[in-house]
């Protein structure tokens, strides 16, 4: 009895270990493409699922995730004949596990094959400098084109970079020469710059220099003259002052002499000392008045009168 009850035990483990064969969990971003008898089953996603031991099979496991292939530089010919090697990243996705498992036989190798055709169509368009300087023009027309071409294999292309662009030795010798005579440019501009700069801010400094002593001189002259003017009437008051004086005592004299009761005589004898004080000053002509002119001819009589005696 102990041989059918070990076979049974035996049978029934086997049994179990196949039921548990037949559960597979699928995990997070990802995708089994099941077939049963050779054909397509089903897609399983995320979770639990049974399978049916020998009549199915788990075909493909399809990542769901974003990724990324580096394929390596192709050569192309740009326009203006200019060979270069350039290499492209692509970022894609697979969107349908089933068309991905039976649209192409090997889709990286579709996609890099793919992608070398597009480039060199794109750079077939353009010049050597559109080509150095319209990375995003080819990413956004390539990105378009395989996005379109890679559909039916259940694939989106998300990106596409261009991550080196390889020209010549010879054209990358031009393009450095090229690059420093522009430097050199740059930097002689920038210096003439600096000394125009300079030159006109020592011109400005000189003209406010010359403006500001202008002014001081046109500020001195005018006190100057202020000064000249100020002294001119003091000095001119200072005479008026002296004149009304003087005429003041002369009216004075004048006044005294009357009450005095001076006759003709004495008018005369101090016209004449008038005269001889008008005769001591610097003028070097002397205008006498006509009331004056009897004067010489009292002196004539005075003489004679002197001389009888």
């Amino acid at each position: 009895m102990e041989g059918p009850v070990v076979a049974l035990l035996i049978l029934v483990i086997v049994l179990i270990m196949i039921l548990i064969s037949c559960i597979k969990f699928v995990p997070q971003a990802s995708a089994y493409i099941v077939e049963r008898l050779g054909a397509y089953q089903d897609t399983w996603n995320v979770g639990p699922h049974w399978k049916w031991p020998i009549i199915d099979r788990i075909a493909k496991k399809v990542v769901l995730k974003e990724q990324v292939f580096d394929f390596p530089p192709q050569p192309v010919i740009t326009r203006d004949n200019v060979t270069m090697r350039i290499d492209t990243i692509v970022f894609f996705q697979i969107t349908d596990p089933k068309l991905y498992s039976y649209g192409v036989e090997n889709p990286i190798m579709a996609i890099e094959n793919l992608t070398a055709t597009t480039l060199r169509n794109i750079i077939g368009e353009l010049d050597f400098d559109q080509t150095l300087t319209s990375r995003e023009v080819i990413n956004s027309k390539m990105r378009a084109e395989l996005d379109v071409a890679t559909d039916p294999w259940g694939i989106k292309v998300n990106r596409v970079e261009l991550k080196n662009i390889i020209a010549p030795a010879e054209i990358q010798n031009a393009m450095e020469k090229q690059m420093k005579a522009e430097r050199e440019r740059r930097e002689s501009v920038t210096r003439a710059e600096g000394e125009k700069r300079s030159s006109v801010l020592v011109a400005e400094g000189k003209k406010e220099a010359a403006i500001l002593e202008a002014e001081a001189e046109k500020q001195s002259a005018i006190l100057r003259a202020e000064a000249q003017k100020e002294a001119m009437l003091r000095q001119a008051e200072g005479q008026a002052e002296a004149i009304k004086k003087v005429q003041q005592a002369t009216a004075e004299g004048i006044r005294m002499l009357k009450e005095a009761g001076a006759d003709d005589s004495v008018l005369q004898l101090k016209s004449l000392e008038t005269m001889e004080r008008m005769a001591q000053g610097q003028a070097t002509k002397i205008i006498i008045p006509s009331e004056l002119q009897g004067i010489a001819s009292l002196a004539t009589t005075f003489k004679e009168v002197v001389n009888t005696k």
